[in-house]
């Protein structure tokens, strides 16, 4: 009956957790880091989560108003671990918000590039090597990161809301 006043005191996982663990068990793979050669630093694993994420993203907006609600779930726990992350890295109260207002900014210019992908308008290869890379990569690795996005995208396509909600993406 209180259960309203004592949110955080409960072990039910917010809306959008298990869908933000799943992408992030899904950045940690190692093969990002070997084989695409995207750099295992904390720039480079931002950059496979928050591409995974935006391809997410794009996903749940094709879904409707139910894909959309889960779409704002999985923002604010963005949001909440950016926050969490930075703070554990030392980053104080007069930069944090600054510096996760610049994360969220990253994560939707990733959104708004794999709209244009997914809908054909821009070639994946190129969507892959902006959205993963600062530096130009080799082709090798960009061949295999641009494969994995597609086959992440798949597995999405495939994929319907109470799946997601769940952090089940085959």
């Amino acid at each position: 009956m209180l259960g309203f006043l004592f949110r955080g005191l409960t072990t039910t996982p917010a809306k959008g957790a298990r869908l933000f663990d799943a992408i992030t068990s899904k950045a940690r793979e190692p093969h990002w880091y070997l084989k695409g050669e995207v750099p295992d630093t904390l720039d480079g694993r931002f950059q496979v989560l928050a591409t995974l994420a935006a391809l997410v993203i794009v996903r749940l907006e094709q879904l409707g108003e139910p894909g959309n609600s889960l779409s704002v779930a999985l923002t604010e726990r963005f949001i909440e671990v950016m926050e969490s992350e930075h703070r554990e890295l030392g980053l104080g109260d007069p930069s944090l918000g600054k510096t996760v207002r610049k994360l969220v900014g990253s994560l939707s210019r990733r959104t708004g590039l794999w709209r244009v992908a997914v809908s054909g308008e821009q070639e994946w290869r190129d969507c892959a090597r902006e959205s993963l890379y600062k530096a130009e990569p080799d082709n090798a690795p960009l061949e295999h990161s641009s494969e994995a996005l597609k086959a992440w995208w798949s597995s999405l396509a495939e994929a319907v809301v109470a799946d997601l909600a769940e952090g089940r993406i085959a």
